[in-house]
């Protein structure tokens, strides 16, 4: 059978599946395209192969919300989230180089699960944020990215605890999101990790990725919120349960 990008059919439709399912929980929760995707790449792509993809198809999402969220976003606290990110990432990728694959894929599984029971249990951080807590979250979402290729969980729960406007939480999610996705796409082509054809797949990609967002943006109605987001946790908890490597 002919093969794409070096895959066969049956991988690549798979592939194309997660990122359009990933794109969708996307567009009508705010979050989810790695947790959707990655448990499903994983197995087809290898850790660094899966990642790769995942980054460079998720650039193209925020494109057209990148300019409203920069008018939105606190500033200083998002170049401390970028830089305990940029100084952890490394690390992460390092400790990546040195475990097994299917490490990897019960990391990616397991935080995916995490992040959905601490929503669906409703549990926030409730104390004071200092500078330096903002960087140590930062850092932590670095090393999390780095190991698992899954930054979101650690920014996104503290962000949703702390008494902001949801435009500044929605644009500061967005834009470190964006961020660390450039981050690692350097620092991975400093490993020799980023091949040309990696980038083609992920760039092929982006198109269903960018559909799923449109879709579930079009679909989403804010008086049905609750609905949106338990479709939202369920397709993450069964794209991680699928990724398991209990199962093969």
């Amino acid at each position: 059978m002919p093969e794409f990008f070096g895959l066969a059919p049956a991988g690549l439709g798979w592939l194309i599946a997660a990122a359009f399912l990933g794109g969708l929980v996307r567009g009508f929760s705010g979050f989810g395209t790695a947790m959707v995707f990655l448990p499903v790449a994983a197995p087809i792509l290898g850790p660094f192969g899966a990642i790769l993809a995942l980054t460079i198809m998720d650039l193209f999402g925020p494109l057209p919300n990148l300019r409203r969220a920069w008018g939105s976003v606190e500033k200083p606290d998002l170049w401390r989230l970028l830089a305990g990110c940029a100084l952890a990432l490394p690390v992460g990728l390092w400790v990546l180089t040195r475990v097994e694959p299917e490490v990897f894929r019960y990391a990616v599984s397991l935080v995916s699960l995490g992040m959905v029971a601490v929503l669906l249990l409703g549990l926030r951080y409730r104390g004071a944020v200092r500078r330096t807590m903002v960087a140590g979250i930062g850092a932590a979402a670095g090393l999390l990215g780095g190991v698992a290729g899954i930054p979101g969980p650690v920014v996104i729960l503290f962000y949703m605890s702390r008494p902001l406007p949801v435009a500044v939480i929605r644009a500061t999610i967005l834009l470190f999101l964006f961020f660390f996705d450039i981050l690692i796409v350097g620092y991975m082509t400093g490993m020799g990790r980023v091949s040309l054809a990696g980038a083609a797949l992920g760039l092929a990609l982006a198109l269903p990725n960018v559909a799923g967002n449109w879709v579930g943006g079009g679909l989403f109605r804010p008086d049905q919120e609750r609905l949106y987001r338990a479709a939202a946790y369920l397709l993450i908890a069964v794209a991680a349960l699928s990724g398991l490597p209990v199962w093969e």
